[in-house]
């Protein structure tokens, strides 16, 4: 019997900014409920896999394959609506819109529950962000940037999606909310709602994912399951020079 087909596989994508290529050939697969972490030191094309996954950077070679169907040359709007959501490294939530209208944006979008379990609800989203429930009523720009994140990560399962895209979730936060926001990581991956993870902590994602890739120069170097890559730290070192 033949093992299921991935739910997002890159085909040897080549992703340009101008005249300079920043993905150069790059495959990889995740299959559904599966975690995976993209490892690499900055500059690398981390953040560009995602967007070239979302359609927001230009895919010149390659193919983009979410659920059986090509993606690649698809508008934005139209990848999320197939069930990709993305919590991106800056947050990106509106700035004068409340806590709640910025969720409410979300359930405006969403897709029909695809996800095990009750789904992601709003009063689901208060119950268990406690202090969201205390903001709801605080505008975007008068938020922390560990509440903007948890707005963000909140706003992304609200639209119930098969894929959550999350970019350096921990970058420029606290330990203790680092520790909250790896938690809800947690949860959303023992739901079964698959997982690309972008993070500078190597040691948190790979603890959180099933495998990793590693990323250099717009390639893919390595990938093993994350347990045997955070287990051999010579070569963990190696690659991520940390």
């Amino acid at each position: 019997m033949s093992a299921a087909a991935p739910l997002l596989a890159l085909e040897g994508i080549s992703t340009f900014y101008g005249g300079a290529r920043v993905l150069d050939g790059l495959s990889l697969e995740i299959a559904a409920g599966e975690t995976v972490c993209l490892l690499g030191r900055n500059g690398r094309g981390k953040t560009t896999t995602i967007k070239s996954i979302l359609g927001l950077a230009p895919v010149r070679a390659g193919r983009i394959i979410f659920d059986g169907a090509d993606i690649t040359r698809l508008p934005t709007h139209e990848i999320a609506q197939r069930g990709i959501a993305w919590v991106p490294d800056n947050r990106r939530i509106f700035p004068t819109l409340t806590v709640d209208r910025n969720l409410a944006m979300a359930l405006n979008r969403s897709l029909p529950r695809t996800a095990a379990g009750e789904g992601w609800t709003l009063g689901r989203v208060y119950q268990r962000f406690p202090i969201l429930a205390q903001l709801k009523q605080r505008s975007g720009e008068h938020l922390s940037g560990g509440e903007a994140q948890l707005v963000s990560i909140a706003r992304a399962l609200l639209m119930h999606p098969r894929l959550v895209l999350l970019d350096e979730p921990s970058q420029g936060l606290a330990p203790k909310i680092v520790e909250d926001i790896m938690a809800v990581i947690e949860e959303i991956r023992d739901e079964g709602i698959a997982i690309l993870l972008v993070e500078q902590n190597s040691t948190m994602a790979l603890s959180i994912a099933h495998r990793a890739y590693v990323i250099d120069d717009g390639r893919i170097v390595h990938s093993a399951r994350a347990i045997d890559l955070e287990a051999d730290q010579a070569l963990k070192r190696r690659l991520l020079a940390v």
